[in-house]
């Protein structure tokens, strides 16, 4: 799978905005899993410590916002793309 990183997280990935992760059984927790034992310091940016995904960091898989589509059990199939972008504060 592709997971695609802003600049912001990118740095928590050694600078790389486009990563490869092994989905291993194809559900967006097994993404975030593989991403988390790459880059366990992006990982804990992305999940809290219950393994959630936390409240200001939006996740979508190949477009759909994982929050109305199934949360991490959401089917990640091969060769889709999984977006993580985190909130923008601002007014």
């Amino acid at each position: 799978m592709e997971v695609l990183l802003p600049g912001s997280l990118a740095d928590l990935a050694g600078g790389e905005r486009h990563l490869r992760v092994d989905a291993g059984g194809g559900t967006l927790r097994d993404v975030l899993d593989g991403l988390d034992a790459a880059h366990p310091v992006l990982g804990r940016r992305i999940r809290d410590e219950a393994g959630a995904i936390r409240r200001f960091v939006n996740v979508y898989v190949d477009g759909d916002d994982v929050r109305f589509a199934g949360g991490l059990g959401t089917a990640v199939p091969e060769g889709a793309t999984v977006q993580v972008l985190p909130s923008v504060a601002g007014g």
